[in-house]
């Protein structure tokens, strides 16, 4: 197993990545069916926490279904970050985590997310006053970050070394630059480099670009991560989690989703879509997720384009019955 402080997760866990409009508690129940492990809240911003607003207040709302799961903090401020970090542990998550390594101008360019890895002295005080703030809620620390802020800066060996030493206890590292953002091919070679570091003792766990099953035991096998953890492969398709633990275990590829059960996951998710948000926002956010989950379905426009315009549940349900029963949408292409 491996082990984050007290938190025991399974061999070579499978982490839904903490991704801002996305990883909401309906979209986390979706991609926890399916087998991820362990999991994230959207980042939260410490500001909006100590202000007590309500949008940032509201993704602290973690269920019990959800275990393990972590609440991602990001901010400039070392004084807002530590008191952010008490209010997160008071709601009793299991582990407090970081965010290093959020690209976004008005994250980075605010010297919040990856900006940090600029001023790796500034990190390691606000990475210890957490780790201090916390210790009384018997919460680990862990951080989320990136290969450095540019090809002329890549300094996460060092930052894993220094975040080590004042008490973290997992690091994630996103195989990138800030200055690429999410374009070109993840490089996890530094990633190998920190696992292969004889003083580094805490999990490290891998990110970027693992989006089928072959990839991750690939990494696996090259890389020697002790974890992986997957964000825009799961968008849309949350049995990314399940292919890649089946095709661990056997080496062979599950089938993908039948139609009946795509049609079903999306009504879970919009099930607890309602249940979380309300009928308004509930039918409103859900919209950005239909067309992945249908992704590859012939001649499915029409009825994406309906299920966007509708403001009634019920017909929600009944368009998505619809495709369910059409004998035009009984296979995938």
């Amino acid at each position: 197993m491996v082990k984050i402080g007290n938190l025991e997760l399974p061999a070579f866990p499978l982490l839904l990545a903490p991704m801002e409009d996305v990883s909401d508690p309906p979209f986390r129940a979706v991609c926890k069916a399916n087998g991820a492990d362990l999991m994230y809240t959207e980042f939260i911003s410490s500001e909006g926490l100590i202000r007590d607003a309500a949008k940032s207040r509201q993704k602290l709302d973690i269920f019990d279904y959800e275990r393990p799961i972590g609440i991602q903090i990001f901010g400039s401020e070392i004084e807002a970050m530590r008191e952010s970090a008490v209010i997160s542990a008071q709601v009793g998550p299991d582990l407090i985590d970081i965010n290093y390594g959020c690209p976004v101008k008005n994250v980075a360019c605010k010297g919040a997310g990856a900006a940090l890895l600029r001023d790796v002295p500034k990190m390691v005080a606000m990475t210890s006053a957490i780790v201090k703030a916390v210790e009384p809620f018997g919460l680990p620390v862990t951080v989320k970050t990136r290969l450095g802020w540019d090809d002329s800066t890549k300094n996460v060996e060092e930052v894993a070394e220094r975040l080590q030493d004042i008490g973290i206890k997992a690091l994630t590292v996103h195989g990138r630059t800030r200055v690429q953002m999410y374009k070109g091919e993840a490089d996890w070679t530094l990633i190998r480099k920190i696992k292969e570091n004889p003083r580094i003792q805490i999990p490290i766990f891998g990110n970027g670009d693992i989006d089928t099953p072959q990839k991750a035991v690939e990494y696996k096998e090259r890389f020697g991560v002790d974890g992986i953890m997957v964000g825009r492969a799961s968008i849309g398709y949350p049995w990314i989690f399940r292919e890649i633990k089946h095709y661990m275990q056997t080496g062979e590829l599950l089938a993908p989703p039948t139609l009946q059960e795509r049609i079903d996951m999306c009504k879970m998710h919009f099930d607890k879509s309602l249940e979380w948000k309300g009928p308004r926002l509930g039918i409103f956010e859900m919209r950005r997720h239909y067309a992945n989950y249908f992704r590859g379905l012939p001649n499915v426009k029409t009825y994406r384009t309906r299920l966007v315009q509708t403001e009634d549940p019920a017909e929600i349900y009944a368009i998505l019955d619809e495709i369910a029963n059409s004998m035009e949408y009984a296979e995938l292409e």
